[in-house]
């Protein structure tokens, strides 16, 4: 059936294959489609619409709702002792999860997508190389930390329930499956099996999240038994018993080995990792269930086939200082680490506070000028908005614009408790000072990439190109027929004119071949604008991930809202202020590459 232009990024039906595919809610669509080429008419919008809002979809949206509020229940009841939800339990819901999601990944993969007419077209937005690339690196520390967590768990088999070994072995399997669907067919635009399709990935992007909150209960747990282990004042004792925080099942049985010690440090280091792994896979599979059932207008959606070249066309201004600040942030992150957390001295405490909040607000005030100048370099841009539909960058926007509410939510924490408690020392000063660039730094970044992504590529690269082709096709077919005109029978002269003719005309299209294409000055800034945030928030997002977290050391905000409050909203707000740095650098990557 001819596609229409209208017809783009609307779900229609389409017929059913000889395996059954297709669906019954889909004749509407059908009918309308039919009609429309009979009558060389496009079906009307709100109809499209309609049928694409309806159906399948709401009942995948309602499905994912109740699974996501049960697994948060379950998780959340499960780190409090005086809720009698156990550990194991939460284990076993998210095993049966992980289970359903690898059948149905399973079914796809030799099922659906290999139906006649299931995937008419892709979105070549969707799953880009370097997100993919992301996905497999952290789904590598993730199953290192699964490895981990199977040998320390089976050093206890005899004093654990079951269930503990075999969560960690299916999320192993878990993670090396959904790594490959989301490989080969993040792009996919399916046609058939809609419904199951999409129930399909609203369970498995549920799975994903509840992952995700239970590794981030589970590291927080960690870290409040870590500091009491670690202090052991009556203060802090008395905050756990009235909070009545859930000790790990794990800490009743000896673990003495230095193996076991190995197992048990090594996959609580490698959390972070398989927590920005769910959230990966959780924002390709959303995408994915964007395009359940959408065509593509190959006219207005086409294929950029930008090269990724990182040491060519730059001034190395921005690597050279971003390199400069990640150096130096590992630097302050080993020192704060020693000084901090290895030490009980208050005067090494105060050290390694004030230079860590030196360091960050000399990167962020660095990181928002730049910002500020690529935002006035956009204003200069003659590139058109790119106005398109399109599900990924819809999505980018919307993750960066929430997971900047929970570092905003901290940092408006702070700065009241700040300037509503006395006394007032220099900690304190370097601490108001660092939420309010945290805020400014968020909201520059956030205008400067998403200015950035809804920018068109520069034409002058797909002009260069078909140039090319035309001046390949001029040198080699053209230059022949002008040589073919010119009479074997004409003056010498005439013969040397067509000569020094053809030569001329060979000379000047090799030379606009071999010609090098020029980028103006604003591509080259904002290409180094893009490597310097990209490499700053790298190790804004590796200090509190691996361990720096001022908010838990600094007394300010602790004694003013309390040892039950303040813990709990930075556990709540910091992963997504974590998560943030980690997706400003892939959309950081993203605009380097389209400037």
């Amino acid at each position: 059936m001819t596609e229409e232009p209208g017809w783009k990024d609307s779900e229609l039906g389409h017929p059913p294959c000889s395996m059954g595919c297709g669906h019954k809610d889909d004749k509407a669509g059908l009918a309308s489609s039919q009609i429309a080429s009979f009558s060389h008419q496009p079906p009307s919008t709100p109809a499209s619409k309609e049928v694409w809002k309806k159906g399948g979809r709401m009942f995948s949206i309602l499905l994912a709702v109740h699974l996501a509020l049960l697994a948060c229940t379950l998780v959340s009841s499960g780190a409090f002792e005086k809720i009698a939800v156990h550990d194991y339990d939460v284990f076993f819901l998210l095993t049966v999860m992980m289970l359903i999601v690898i059948i149905w990944i399973i079914f796809y993969l030799a099922g659906t997508s290999r139906c006649p007419g299931a995937i008419l077209g892709k979105d070549s937005h969707a799953g880009p190389i370097w997100l993919r690339g992301g996905l497999i690196l952290f789904a590598i520390f993730s199953l290192v930390m699964d490895v981990f967590k199977i040998g320390y768990y089976s050093s206890f088999y005899s004093c654990l329930s079951a269930i503990k070994i075999i969560y960690p072995i299916v999320q192993a399997i878990f993670v090396v499956v959904q790594t490959y669907f989301l490989w080969v067919s993040a792009k996919d635009c399916i046609h058939v099996h809609l419904n199951v399709t999409r129930c399909g990935l609203m369970l498995t992007l549920t799975t994903n999240l509840a992952v995700w909150m239970s590794a981030v209960t589970d590291e927080s747990v960690h870290k409040a038994h870590s500091k009491l282990k670690k202090n052991m004042t009556e203060e802090i004792f008395r905050w756990l018993l009235k909070v009545g925080m859930r000790s790990s099942s794990v800490e009743e049985c000896n673990c003495n080995s230095q193996i076991c010690q190995i197992f048990k440090n090594g996959y609580f280091w490698l959390y972070p990792f398989n927590i920005e792994y769910s959230l990966f896979a959780s924002a390709m599979v959303y995408v994915m269930w964007k395009n359940v059932g959408r065509f593509i207008d190959h006219h207005s959606h086409h294929i950029q086939r930008l090269k990724f070249k990182l040491f060519r066309r730059t001034f190395f201004v921005g690597i050279m200082l971003g390199l400069i600040i990640l150096v130096s942030g590992l630097g302050v992150l080993i020192l704060y680490e020693v000084q901090v957390n290895s030490s009980t001295e208050s005067s090494k405490k105060s050290q390694a506070l004030t230079m860590y909040y030196i360091f960050n607000i000399v990167c962020l005030s660095l990181m928002s000028l730049v910002c500020i100048g690529g935002s006035i370099i956009y204003r200069f841009d003659k590139r058109d908005m790119d106005r398109h539909k399109n599900p990924t960058r819809t999505l980018d926007v919307a993750l960066l614009m929430g997971a900047a509410l929970g570092q905003y939510a901290i940092s408006y924490y702070s700065i009241v408790a700040i300037v509503a408690s006395t006394p007032r020392d220099t900690i304190s000063a370097l601490n108001l000072t660092y939420a309010l660039l945290m805020i400014a730094q968020h909201t520059f970044q956030n205008v400067f990439i998403i200015e950035g992504l809804h920018r068109q590529p520069p034409k002058e690269d797909c002009k260069h190109e078909s140039h090319q082709k035309d001046l390949y096709g001029l040198t080699f077919v053209n230059i022949n027929a002008v040589s073919l005109r010119v009479p074997d029978t004409g003056s010498t002269l005439a013969t040397g004119a067509a000569s020094s003719m053809e030569a001329m005309h060979a000379s000047d299209l090799v030379r606009s071949l071999t010609a090098p294409k020029k980028m103006n000055w604003r591509r080259k800034f904002l290409r180094e604008i893009s490597m310097f945030l990209l490499l700053s928030n790298i190790i804004l997002w590796i200090m509190p991930a691996f361990g720096a977290r001022p908010q838990f050391d600094n007394d300010t905000e602790l004694n003013f809202y309390g040892d039950s409050m303040w813990p709990a909203i930075v556990d709540i707000c910091l992963p997504f202020g974590i998560f943030y740095r980690m997706h400003a650098v892939a959309s950081l990557l993203e605009v380097y590459i389209m400037s």
